[in-house]
């Protein structure tokens, strides 16, 4: 037979089980010491075994008392997180939060904010899918995405966005380059380097706003552009010596920490940099995605990604 006991009779045993006195718990929970007494005494014929042993000097917790001490937060904690699940179905707010994310995210940005996202929603399920940065807008409008993040993604008309990470872009080059002794390099001083770039087609404003800034800089660049898994590849590339990589600076770290052999430099230009995106499709923002990316925000602030934006 089924045991009915009420979440507030869990509360009052708490309370009781807290103060170690009748008094006092009375006083917390706003009813009179009778109320309780009776109100515990109902718990402990409910569940068939006293939790208290009673004096005119204290009250002690049985052994029985101490286990429910230890399950009754649990099992207060299990029904609330019932009725929240609940409401949200109720109100029509999906629980289940479609992420598409560029693969250079994945480089000190993407698995924080996972973190940030799955401790402040635990009732959200996010799926999560590695897309290239073009791709992304896309899928948002077709409805197949709720949120993505893109390298420096192109406007569209139905997606909202706004940078969430802006980054530095870093040289990669091989420790025995001529180059790799200087701790920051002039972009203008790798006019007579092949650069190593990914593919215009993973992110056409990342490549096109590199281009556009080695103009800026005096020169047109000769660029080598590779299509294989990105850190493999441009270690294997790298490692001659004779290509220099451009990419944002938390992927150039991860790729030098990956090799003895390859070295990662800050490069000097005003014009140049890797701007993470926060996308969403506008016309169907519900309450589930506000508060994701109102989370996302909040993550990007306390790790100082916005730092290189200026107003």
């Amino acid at each position: 037979m089924p045991i009915d006991i009420s979440p507030r009779l869990l509360r009052y045993f708490l309370a009781v089980a807290e103060e170690l006195h009748f008094g006092r718990a009375a006083m917390r929970l706003y009813i009179s010491q009778p109320s309780l007494s009776h109100q515990i005494r109902k718990l402990e014929e409910t569940l068939e075994t006293p939790l208290f042993v009673r004096s005119s000097r204290r009250v002690q917790l049985t052994a029985a008392g101490r286990t429910l001490v230890h399950e009754a937060p649990k099992a207060l904690a299990g029904l609330e997180q019932a009725v929240q699940r609940t409401r949200l179905a109720g109100s029509g707010i999906a629980t289940t939060i479609r992420l598409g994310y560029t693969p250079v995210a994945n480089f000190g940005t993407f698995p924080v904010l996972l973190d940030a996202l799955q401790e402040e929603h635990p009732d959200f399920t996010f799926d999560a899918r590695e897309i290239f940065s073009a791709e992304i807008s896309d899928r948002l409008c077709a409805g197949d995405l709720d949120i993505g993040l893109a390298l420096s993604p192109q406007p569209l008309d139905g997606v909202g966005g706004e940078i969430l990470r802006r980054e530095a872009v870093s040289a990669l080059l091989s420790t025995r380059h001529r180059l790799a002794v200087a701790p920051k390099i002039p972009l203008a001083d790798l006019r007579d380097e092949t650069l190593l770039l990914f593919p215009r087609r993973l992110a056409p404003a990342y490549y096109d706003g590199i281009v556009a800034a080695c103009h800026e800089a005096g020169f047109s660049p000769e660029i080598c552009a590779f299509d294989d898994p990105p850190v493999n590849a441009m270690l294997a590339r790298l490692s001659s010596g004779r290509e220099v990589g451009l990419a944002p600076a938390s992927f150039a770290e991860h790729a030098a920490r990956a090799s003895t052999s390859v070295a990662a430099r800050d490069v000097v230009d005003p014009q140049i940099a890797a701007d993470l995106s926060l996308l969403w499709p506008t016309n169907d923002l519900s309450p589930a995605i506000a508060s994701v990316l109102a989370t996302t925000r909040r993550c990007a602030e306390r790790h100082g990604w916005l730092r290189g934006i200026t107003v």
